[in-house]
């Protein structure tokens, strides 16, 4: 569940970054690659967030 919320997240923010980006550059809003873009970072921040807090649950 904590992974589909992040892509959700990551997907709504993306879009928010991205819209915004072109705009500032005065360039054109291309959804599909922000959405690409947005899903790559979600995959390494979700990869990111399992290495650093790995899920140990071993009994001595």
């Amino acid at each position: 569940m904590r992974y589909l919320i992040t892509i959700i997240w990551s997907l709504i923010l993306g879009q928010v970054v991205g819209f915004i980006g072109s705009a500032l550059t005065s360039t054109n809003y291309d959804f599909v690659l922000t959405t690409i873009c947005s899903l790559i970072v979600a995959v390494i921040v979700m990869a990111i967030g399992a290495i650093v807090y790995p899920n140990n649950k071993q009994s001595h």
